[in-house]
């Protein structure tokens, strides 16, 4: 625990709270020590919407049905 703080610059309190996930701990941190674990280049794919299936049953879930387009009235010819 004491080298993976160390290479992610961070303090070992820190790193549990990274291992507790907990939300207060900035991103920043989170990639430091996804980097000193080898796993930057993961990181990609947390936010990869084709990679989170229930994430795109939610989000269809919210799209409307039906959409219906209000046409306004064209301008008026005076013939």
């Amino acid at each position: 625990m004491a080298v993976v703080a160390e290479r992610a610059f961070t303090s070992r309190s820190t790193l549990q709270r990274v291992e507790a996930g907990d939300t207060g701990v900035s991103i920043g941190i989170y990639a430091a020590v996804m980097h000193a674990l080898g796993f930057l280049a993961h990181l990609q794919e947390i936010a990869d919407i084709s990679r989170d299936p229930v994430g795109q049953v939610l989000a269809s879930g919210d799209l409307p049905k039906r959409v219906r387009i209000k046409r306004t009235p064209g301008p008026k010819s005076d013939d």
